[in-house]
């Protein structure tokens, strides 16, 4: 039998672990400065860039997109080319996979501190880091295809399934919920509108986590969990059960972010339908990758690797087992916007993608660079440490998302709430921000400990950048099924119908789910009292944008009695139709802000700004002092409005045309009530005064941005008339 020489690319598989370890530092960083900041809020005080609304975006997409992303390009590199026998498809591909990719990191570490951002989570960066993503991800895909194309082996392996159904979703999903109309270089707005834009942003939220959190982390683990043990997978039967299952369940479970929300009952009840059902094809998994370590437990006792790769999966079990319970309503009405939710998110975060990613590196570099690890005695500090902040990172916060909701939820015998200060719940809780903050800095030691010991290893390493394999040719078989060949192990050596199969598995639930909400007029009901935004009101709302605020206050009340009590009349569907984008958020660090306006004076809205303390005694909210300084720029106001009129927004050519002089009204009469505090026009005189005795130049107040930052806010919630509360909980019975 003729056998073929070739060569597997170590070098690109080299580069990701590389920045793997790199951008791992950085994003977790980033995380353990945010967990300080809910100890310290002013411990970056009146650094813009430095604040907690832009960081977090950044803290999330750089440790998913930098640190995951990475790690499962590594991964994948090393992994295809040996279950294909064939080198990858293309050196140059491989390349600008990772220059492509490596760039878009820096864009996004660039773009998000100066606060260009689309608010929608993990899907933050602007349309033409948008596009760049696209690009490096379809060069990817083509590269792997490719592979599969000219592979040696004839049957594709279970982890290369995992891969291309990642391929294939994280496109899809990429592409629809960045469609977006740009308005300049860096600004641009969702093409879909308040509950529209809701459903589209957690069917790609929810399924990023799926897709490229969880199916390319399945093919690594069913690719090195059996190569660290020198073991073979407990069984095919249900790595096909579970491969199939899981892609097509996966992608319908998204509205269970949503519950309780203004999006339609139907929708919110098929996600929790189908969240429940996740539970089978994720243990199913779960028992794969366990079960695949039989008769090596003596092993994982004492390899490092192993014990990181065990936990992984089963941080991964009890992730995917809590997923589905906090998707069934009457938990989900304890749980969302509460801490809780971080923890559940970390818990698969640190444990599932973290210990896996650290397992992998462990297991690869001795390997490629033709070594042992140069110490396993800190490989299993790194192991227990990691652990031990894990433990103490989830915990705490589980507790501070049980307390939340109880205190959230308590009333007094005579109908009123027990904590009716927001801030209550806030203060109870700072002991398990503590502990989180320890948690987290025991994560990073940890990490920190891997990068030095990888390190030292590599140096004591040969420098093997191609390594020469052997194989037999691939021969030619009929494209039909042999005798006795299943359709599946047919399916496995058919790389393009294999990849058509999964793309109909995964575009089934989102066109049932998404199509009608966005196509039936319908299902989105509206309200004629509420108006598009003013032109100072849409800049004030792209201020809120920039500054990050959706990610610590919510605009969604859900129709329950101790939220409709808190903070007025339950959210409607028609509300929020001309908001591009919404702006429901997650998590209430702070109270929900949908019927804030008219609640406080403009003079306690600049101050609250400013200082927080001063008008919240006890926040934890820093200061957005710049705000107040800033001269507002409001030269592309007009822009604005003509994209917002191409998404349906029904400005007229007059709104348009007055836009400047309309702003300035607003802005003049926001101008005139700040004065009427003493305090106030006393201190702005001063600085006016200052200005002038020195040639400075002054900005009046109403040219700057915390004035377009007050006149949204003040408008929130004004189009709905607010009912009596005895009224409302009639209604809620």
């Amino acid at each position: 039998m003729e056998v073929q020489q070739f060569y597997y690319d170590n070098k690109i598989v080299k580069k990701f672990i590389y920045a793997t370890m790199l951008w791992g530092i950085v994003g977790m960083s980033v995380g353990l400065l945010l967990a300080f900041m809910f100890l310290f809020p002013n411990v970056t005080d009146g650094i813009s860039w430095l604040s907690f609304g832009r960081l977090r975006p950044l803290h999330t997409n750089a440790v998913i997109f930098a640190f995951v992303g990475n790690a499962i390009f590594a991964g994948v590199y090393y992994s295809t080319q040996r279950l294909l026998k064939a080198r990858m498809f293309s050196d140059v591909l491989s390349n600008i996979n990772f220059w492509g990719w490596q760039l878009i990191i820096v864009a996004a570490a660039i773009t998000l501190p100066l606060g260009y951002s689309t608010s929608k989570e993990y899907a933050e960066l602007e349309w033409p880091i948008d596009i760049a993503i696209a690009l490096v991800w379809v060069a990817f895909g083509v590269n792997l295809i490719g592979t599969m194309i000219k592979r040696r082996q004839r049957h594709l392996y279970v982890a290369i399934w995992f891969y291309l159904a990642t391929f294939v979703t994280v496109a899809v999903l990429h592409i629809f919920n960045s469609l977006e109309l740009p308005v300049s270089a860096l600004k641009s707005y969702s093409v879909y509108a308040g509950v529209q834009d809701a459903l589209v942003q957690w069917w790609y939220g929810h399924n990023a986590v799926a897709f490229f959190l969880t199916t390319p982390f399945l093919g690594l683990m069913y690719y090195f969990v059996p190569k660290a043990a020198n073991r073979p997978v407990y069984s095919y039967r249900l790595s096909i059960v579970h491969f199939w299952s899981l892609i097509f369940i996966y992608i319908w479970a998204g509205p269970h972010h949503l519950l309780y929300s203004a999006l339609p009952d139907w929708a919110q009840n098929l996600g929790v339908a189908f969240s429940v059902m996740l539970i089978a094809p994720s243990w199913g998994g779960m028992i794969n990758g366990l079960l695949t370590l039989r008769g090596a437990w003596d092993k994982v006792r004492t390899d490092p690797t192993l014990k990181f790769m065990v936990v992984a999966i089963t941080g991964y079990g009890m992730a995917t087992f809590e997923g589905p319970m906090l998707s069934l309503k009457n938990v989900n009405a304890i749980a969302h916007f509460s801490d809780w939710i971080i923890a559940h998110v970390h818990v698969g975060a640190l444990a599932w993608n973290g210990f896996l990613t650290f397992g992998m590196i462990y297991w690869l570099v001795p390997k490629m660079f033709k070594t042992r690890l140069a110490s396993v005695g800190l490989a299993n500090f790194h192991f227990w440490i990691g652990t031990l902040g894990i433990i103490l990172y989830a915990l705490p916060m589980y507790v501070a998302g049980f307390t939340q909701a109880l205190m959230w939820k308590d009333f007094n015998p005579d109908g009123t709430l027990v904590y009716g200060n927001f801030l209550e719940t806030v203060n109870e809780i700072i002991p398990m921000y503590w502990m989180r903050a320890i948690g987290g800095s025991l994560y990073i030691v940890g990490a920190i400990v891997m990068v030095y010991n990888v390190v030292v290893t590599i140096k004591s390493g040969q420098k093997v950048e191609d390594e020469l394999a052997e194989a037999a040719p691939l021969t030619r078989v009929s494209k039909g099924r042999t005798a006795g060949e299943t359709f599946h192990t047919w399916l496995e050596r058919k790389p393009i119908q294999l990849t058509i199969l999964a793309t109909v598995a995964i575009l089934i639930g989102g066109i049932v789910q998404i199509v009608p909400t966005i196509m039936v007029k319908s299902n989105i009901p509206t309200i004629t009292s509420v108006k598009p935004y003013t032109p100072l009101e849409l800049e004030g709302r792209d201020l809120y944008i920039r500054e990050g605020c959706v990610g610590c206050h919510s605009q969604m009340i859900r129709p329950f009695r101790s939220e409709v009590e808190r903070y007025g009349e339950y959210a409607k569907a028609g509300e929020f139709v001309y908001d591009h984008p919404f702006l429901w958020g997650s998590k209430r660090t702070g109270p929900d802000l949908l019927r804030v306006g008219g609640k406080y004076t403009d003079n306690w809205h600049l101050n609250h700004m400013y200082d927080p303390q001063t008008t919240s005694s006890g926040s934890i909210m820093p200061s957005y002092s710049w705000l107040v300084r800033n001269k507002h720029d409001r030269s592309g106001v007009q822009d604005k409005m003509e994209a917002m009129v191409s998404l349906g927004v029904p400005y007229t050519d007059e709104d348009i045309a007055n836009a400047e002089a309309n702003m300035g009204a607003q802005a003049t009469q926001i101008e005139k009530n700040l004065y009427s505090d003493p305090d106030f026009a006393k201190t702005y005189e001063a600085d006016k005064k200052y200005a002038a005795e020195n040639g400075e130049e002054f900005i009046e107040m109403r040219d700057r941005e915390i004035v377009a930052l007050i006149a949204y806010l003040q408008r929130l919630g004004t189009d709905i008339k607010i009912k009596e509360t005895n009224e409302l909980i009639s209604e809620n019975k």
